[in-house]
């Protein structure tokens, strides 16, 4: 069986998250009913990395397994015909060795996060940033992101649903910068755990309004104790931005 990997551009909104879920709409469903729908038998679609509800992609990682060979070309224009009218692009397939798995396979995972600060509400991005209603110092957010990258036990910036065997986790890089009218929070690990980004997002927020000092930061990563986290960001202004693989130019 022919193995593809594909990468996807979506706005997550109307969506559960990623992963198929009973009776509920999801990424993950809806390109596995359109790849059906091209005559092929059930499908599994494998993931990179499960967003959850709300959460948007510019380079979500994905395989499956075919019955028969297609022209990578030809299979992305039909899965994107199929898809419509949801809110989702394919715009890479190849065909891949079977040793490849979208999620195991990978060694290095991107996220952006994006803060519109200011009086006035977003109207186009409403689903698109999480709006917070005064000026933050994206200076200050990044002093104190300093304090969280390396190798630490993340159990403070963890969900209490989060499947990972270990709170442990090498975080490469935490920025924080200012495009236009947003702050813009980059991170960038071989693995995340749940939430963990939203986490960090919130958290860093205290540090952008004057609640919180750097100290006041390394100190709740210190705690590995969930009740030091900060409120936990919205979903909406995150994006899964790529996915590295050892084998790629």
């Amino acid at each position: 069986m022919p193995r593809y990997r594909m990468t996807i551009e979506y706005d997550g909104s109307p969506f559960s998250g990623w992963q198929r879920q009973a009776g509920q709409p999801s990424v993950q469903a809806a390109i596995e009913d359109a790849i059906a729908r091209l005559g092929q038998s059930t499908v599994t679609l494998f993931g990179a990395g499960r967003t959850d509800a709300g959460v948007h992609a510019l380079g979500q990682v994905a395989h499956f397994d075919l019955d028969k060979a297609w022209s990578p070309e030809k299979l992305m224009a039909a899965i994107n015909a199929q898809v419509r009218p949801d809110p989702i692009s394919v715009f890479e397939v190849c065909e891949v060795d079977d040793s490849f798995h979208a999620r195991f396979s990978a060694t290095g995972r991107h996220y952006e996060y994006l803060i519109r600060d200011g009086r006035v509400p977003p109207a186009l991005d409403r689903q698109r940033v999480w709006w917070v209603p005064f000026r933050l110092d994206e200076n200050a957010m990044h002093e104190a992101a300093q304090e969280l990258t390396g190798h630490h036990d993340f159990t403070t910036f963890r969900s209490s649903q989060c499947q990972s065997k270990s709170p442990a986790k090498t975080l490469d890089r935490l920025d924080v910068t200012r495009r236009g009218r947003d702050i813009v929070v980059r991170a960038s690990a071989r693995s995340f755990l749940h939430n963990q980004v939203r986490s960090l997002v919130g958290t860093l927020k205290l540090a952008g309004d004057g609640k919180w000092s750097a100290t006041d930061v390394r100190n709740a990563l210190q705690a590995a104790d969930r009740a030091a986290c900060g409120p936990v960001a919205p979903p909406q202004g995150l994006y899964l931005l790529g996915v590295d693989y050892s084998d790629d130019s």
